[in-house]
């Protein structure tokens, strides 16, 4: 180990005017400490003092060369790493990312003061702590969203899964990193299913068939809370559509032919709530598989429902335009014949949670 006065002498070198001299004093400092061995803690603080006071002397680009140099060193010195951390982006992301010097207040200290720059580096760290990650999503933006979705090492709490989906359900392009989150509740997962394209939709749909009898209780369970707290807006005419349906139910009328009717004639919520009675579903979920033409969903509920082809095909040429789709229906039926029961069931088992939430509500 240098003498103390030694250290001191590079010091007052640093007052030197040129910067290039100035550079080269933090480099010999720099090297000073990755070949020497400090025999006490006292020592090491010293040395930290002078690389603190050396660096922050300097242009940014020799503060980026000095964190490339000590990020990836568990003997770094604890002062000048917290500095570099909380110094401008550029200068900052080696050592977020990768320095095991910082401690989960350090993170936390950067998280709750820097910019997105700052929180999109931290969120690409390994094995990231809920408390961290939390402090992240509270001011992320969909960027550094996505960048720690991606981060299969993090962990991450039930409220912040939920920031995911909830942003993710807004901004198509979180989509993929949040459907690909190895952590991500499966409850939240099939929630996604209703905003995702059809290569992210089967993902969910693998997922789902993979699932643990007991996990999937679970979700269920947890599922029923979230969506108990949820809200919708109901359209002008669902009182009337409401005793429409209940009528067609007293007179054991609700039929597929009714279904049928119902849609040809354009009285689309009357149809929607006896989709939602047909399939045991909730009226939300239906408005918005019909409203978003969406036919791999409706594939879901008329399989699970065990509704035929024929009456699927029927329903989906007239989601659609009719003159434009009935060229179409060879592959609308292949859709339909792709899909197992199995597999519609268990997904359609989330999508029912939403319907008991409602009854439990009413009661």
């Amino acid at each position: 180990m240098p003498e103390r006065n030694k250290l001191l002498e590079l010091i007052e070198l640093a007052k030197e005017p040129s910067s290039q001299r100035r550079r080269d004093l933090l480099r010999e400092v720099t090297d000073i400490f990755l070949v020497e061995k400090f025999d006490s803690p006292s020592q090491m603080k010293a040395f930290d003092d002078i690389l603190q006071k050396l660096s922050a002397m300097m242009e940014e680009a020799v503060r980026v060369e000095l964190a490339e140099r000590f990020a990836g060193r568990s003997d770094a010195p604890n002062g000048l790493m917290r500095a570099l951390a909380l110094d401008t982006p550029v200068v900052a992301r080696p050592v977020l990312e990768r320095s095991t010097v910082l401690s989960e207040q350090d993170l936390l200290d950067v998280a709750r003061t820097r910019g997105q720059e700052h929180l999109r580096a931290i969120s690409s760290r390994t094995d990231l702590s809920e408390r961290v990650t939390d402090a992240i999503v509270e001011t992320a933006d969909d960027d550094t969203l996505g960048v720690l979705a991606r981060n299969d090492t993090a962990v991450l709490s039930r409220a912040s899964h939920e920031v995911l989906v909830d942003r993710a359900s807004q901004n198509p392009d979180l989509h993929e990193a949040v459907v690909a989150c190895a952590s991500l509740p499966a409850d939240l997962l099939n929630e996604m299913y209703f905003v995702v394209e059809a290569r992210l939709r089967a993902t969910i749909m693998a997922r789902n068939e993979d699932m643990d009898p007991k996990a999937l209780e679970q979700a269920l369970a947890t599922s029923r809370k979230r969506l108990a707290t949820q809200a919708g807006v109901l359209p002008p005419d669902f009182e009337e559509a409401e005793q429409f349906v209940r009528g067609l139910l007293a007179r054991k009328a609700l039929t597929p032919t009714a279904l049928v009717n119902l849609l040809r004639d354009g009285k689309r919520t009357h149809f929607v709530l006896a989709l939602a009675e047909s399939t045991d579903i909730d009226f939300g979920t239906a408005r918005r598989v019909v409203e978003r033409k969406d036919l791999d969903a409706l594939a879901i509920l008329c399989k699970a429902a065990d509704f035929d082809r024929a009456l699927f095909l029927t329903f989906a040429i007239l989601l659609l335009n009719p003159k434009s789709s009935m060229g179409r229906a060879a592959e609308y039926g292949r859709l339909y014949n792709d899909l197992t029961r199995e597999t519609a069931t268990r997904t359609l088992r989330f999508w029912r949670v939403r319907r008991e939430t409602e009854i439990v509500a009413a009661a």
